[in-house]
């Protein structure tokens, strides 16, 4: 009998301990060859299809679905079958990865449609030093290696998209099968779900087969909403394609399909509280990661924060408060270098940063994430619109590059927007401060021969106080109040 081959699970280029089982495409028992889908992997930065190392028989599986598994532990055991092709010995790493695939490219402040796939691919990106840079949000940061995982689109019942976009679809109640795809090779893009969405049936193909808007079939949706089904009832036959009888366009067997794939769920776990409550359930992928940094930011930065309010009532109708936040942030710098810096505890040294690249912290169902708005310092304002708007997107599409989750050197939190006045938003190092802005409120305020209604914005700035004083993190905030007081 053949040897058995074990599969560790490898380093997903998120410099993560562990990643969670979002879904099997094999079971026990069957046979599934060299670098088909094994199973789909959540770290914190993205859902990574995992290929198979070897064509054999699956011995064992790590676990179901929403169990973790530790970086470098046992993920599947397999009897390689010397008769299906096997991986040469001298390119046997353990675990294999498509060939690499350049990140998509950014033009106008949008993203060019990447090429469609099978599954999805790493792309290594050229160290830019031999430590890895953090990447911080305000409640929650992720590390961040130098290794880009790029998500592509794969289909499923015969619709190609990739899985943010179909996590979006069933938010809007659009069936795929019945959007107009203008993406690369027929997939299924972010903004064609939206013009659906905003369109209603306008914007859908007419459907052959009765279904309706609400989810990719709606028998399937009915189904899936009301509890497990075996999966025979959800598997549509298997179509005749070019690969042949039992394989799906993408290449995919059919017989491997699970239920969950079949359904066309989004190929993510839910945010925690979502599907269990008043039980304990462990954190995942972005989550699981921010209670880690905060940890370790906690036992790390000395921090202090100054509370005060900017007076906006001079404002002109039009003025755009995150990007005069952002303008704000960057002349404070220019007036206090030490809080546009990186502190290094262990080795007592603080690097002052000439450019200002600043971490715009976005709020999602999985977690915040921190993308980092480059050279904020000589973007004019519809500049620095251009770039939040484009880094949002990209965050929404889990689209973004992890190179643009790391190396700001200050971060800004608009918290303002949902509710709050005051915070202590958390530094994560080598950062050495982070400014926070609380909802804008009305206040009379005291004028010569009486009084008048001004309209403020609270601000909290919290800084390292190892690395820069009272005084400097005073005047850092005095510099953000006078630019926010201009008219324009």
């Amino acid at each position: 009998m053949t040897d058995s081959k074990t599969f560790h699970l490898p380093d997903l280029g998120e410099g993560l301990p562990d990643a969670t089982i979002v879904e099997w495409f094999v079971k026990e028992g069957d046979v599934i060859r060299l670098d088909e889908p094994l199973v789909s992997m959540e770290t914190a930065k993205a859902v990574v299809e995992v290929p198979s190392p070897v064509s054999g028989k699956v011995l064992k599986l790590a676990g179901n679905a929403g169990d973790i598994v530790v970086t470098g532990a046992m993920l599947a055991e397999f009897q390689p079958d010397p008769n299906l092709p096997q991986r040469a010995d001298s390119q046997d790493t353990g675990h294999a990865h498509a060939p690499p695939r350049q990140p998509p490219a950014v033009a106008g402040g949008a993203s060019v449609p990447m090429p469609s796939a099978a599954v999805p691919v790493a792309t290594e990106a050229a160290p830019a030093s031999a430590e890895r840079d953090d990447a911080g949000t305000v409640v929650g940061a992720m590390q961040s290696s130098n290794t880009v995982h790029q998500e592509q689109a794969f289909a499923v019942g015969g619709v190609k998209a990739m899985p943010a976009v179909r996590a979006t679809a069933k938010k809007l109640g659009v069936d795929l099968s019945r959007v107009r795809a203008t993406g690369a090779d027929g997939a299924v893009t972010m903004a064609d779900v939206k013009q659906a969405a905003a369109n209603g049936t306008a914007a859908l193909l007419p459907s052959s087969d009765g279904r309706g808007v609400g989810g990719e079939g709606t028998a399937q949706a009915r189904t899936h909403s009301s509890g497990p089904v075996p999966s025979s009832a959800l598997r549509a036959p298997p179509p005749k394609s070019a690969a042949g009888a039992g394989y799906s366009p993408d290449g995919r067997r059919e017989d491997q399909r699970t239920a969950l794939s079949a359904a066309g769920k989004p190929m993510r776990t839910q945010p925690p509280g979502v599907s269990v409550s008043g039980q304990p359930e462990p954190l995942k992928g972005v989550r699981r990661n921010m209670a880690r940094v905060m940890a370790d930011a906690h036992a790390k930065v000395v921090p202090t924060t100054l509370n005060d309010d900017a007076d906006i009532h001079a404002w002109v109708p039009g003025n755009d408060v995150t990007v005069r936040l952002i303008r704000a942030i960057v002349r404070a710098c220019k007036a206090v270098p030490a809080l546009n810096a990186w502190f290094d505890g262990d080795k007592l040294n603080r690097t002052l940063h000439p450019h200002v690249d600043i971490g715009i912290a976005v709020d999602t169902d999985d977690g915040l994430f921190v993308p980092a708005l480059r050279n904020a310092d000589i973007l004019d304002a519809q500049g620095v619109r251009e770039g939040v708007n484009r880094l949002r997107v990209q965050v929404e599409d889990r689209s973004i590059a992890a190179s643009e989750l790391s190396g700001y050197t200050i971060s800004l939190s608009n918290f303002g927007m949902f509710a709050g006045r005051y915070a202590t938003p958390v530094v994560v190092p080598p950062c050495v401060a982070i400014v926070a802005a609380g909802r804008a409120r009305h206040q009379v305020m005291p004028v010569m021969g009486g009084f008048e209604s001004h309209k403020l914005i609270p601000l909290s700035v919290t800084f390292d106080h190892r690395a820069a004083t009272g005084g400097e993190a005073a005047r850092f905030l005095k510099a953000m109040i006078d630019d926010l007081a201009l008219s324009s």
